[in-house]
C-alpha cells in the first residue's frame, strides 16, 4: 500500500518536469500548442505505461546484469509503435514532431522509472507508478503548451482568439518554455512554502 501512496506522488509532488528538469526537450520544442502537446505527452505516457507493464511483468526473468539494455529493447519497440500509430492517426503532426517521437527513447524519465520503480515492484504499482507520472507530465506539458499558443500566436486549440500581431512571438521559441516553466516552477515553491 505504501509503494503505491508512494507512485501517485509523480502528479505533482514528484513531478519530473517541475523538479529536475527531466524529458524538458519536448516541452521546449514540441509543445508549442495544446495539441502538439498532448500528441507528445500521450505518446509518452503510451511507452511509459507500456514498458513499466513489461518490466513488472518480465523483472524475475531480466538478469541485473543486463538490465539496461533490455530495457532500452523494450522502451525502442514501444517508440517505434507510437511513432507508426502517429504517423497513422495524424501523418502531419508526424512530420511536425519530426525526430521528437524517437527521442522519446532517450527521455530519461522513462528509463528512470524502469530501472527505479518497474523493476523493483509488482505490474500493479508500477501501473499507478506510470499512470500518475503520465498525468503530471501531460497537464504540465499541455499548460505550457496552452500558455505558448495563447501569447504567442493568439489562438488556442487552433482557434484564433486575437490578433497574430499583437502576439508575443518569442513564447514559441524554446526560450518561452523556459520561461513558462520557471514561472510555474517559482509557483508551486511558493504554495508549497506557504503550506509549510
Amino acid at each position: 500500500m505504501t509503494k503505491i501512496k508512494n507512485s501517485i506522488k509523480g502528479i505533482i509532488k514528484e513531478n519530473f518536469l517541475l523538479r529536475l528538469i527531466i524529458g524538458i526537450s519536448p516541452s521546449l520544442f514540441v509543445a508549442v500548442n495544446v495539441v502538439t502537446a498532448l500528441w507528445i505527452s500521450s505518446a509518452t505516457a503510451f511507452v511509459l505505461i507500456s514498458s513499466n507493464i513489461l518490466v513488472s511483468s518480465l523483472r524475475k526473468f531480466i538478469p541485473n546484469e543486463v538490465k539496461i539494455p533490455v530495457f532500452i529493447v523494450i522502451i525502442t519497440t514501444f517508440v517505434t509503435i507510437a511513432g507508426y500509430i502517429t504517423k497513422v492517426f495524424s501523418p502531419d503532426l508526424q512530420l511536425s514532431f519530426g525526430t521528437f517521437i524517437p527521442i522519446i527513447f532517450v527521455n530519461c524519465i522513462i528509463l528512470g522509472r524502469e530501472e527505479d520503480f518497474a523493476y523493483n515492484n509488482r505490474v500493479l504499482a508500477s501501473l499507478i507508478d506510470a499512470v500518475s507520472i503520465s498525468i503530471g507530465f501531460t497537464i504540465l506539458l499541455m499548460s505550457i503548451g496552452g500558455v505558448r499558443e495563447v501569447l504567442g500566436s493568439g489562438s488556442f486549440w487552433n482557434f484564433q482568439i486575437f490578433s497574430e500581431s499583437i502576439a508575443m512571438g518569442a513564447i514559441i521559441l524554446p526560450t518561452g518554455a523556459f520561461l513558462i516553466v520557471g514561472i510555474l516552477m517559482a509557483i508551486l515553491n511558493k504554495i508549497e512554502n506557504k503550506v509549510q
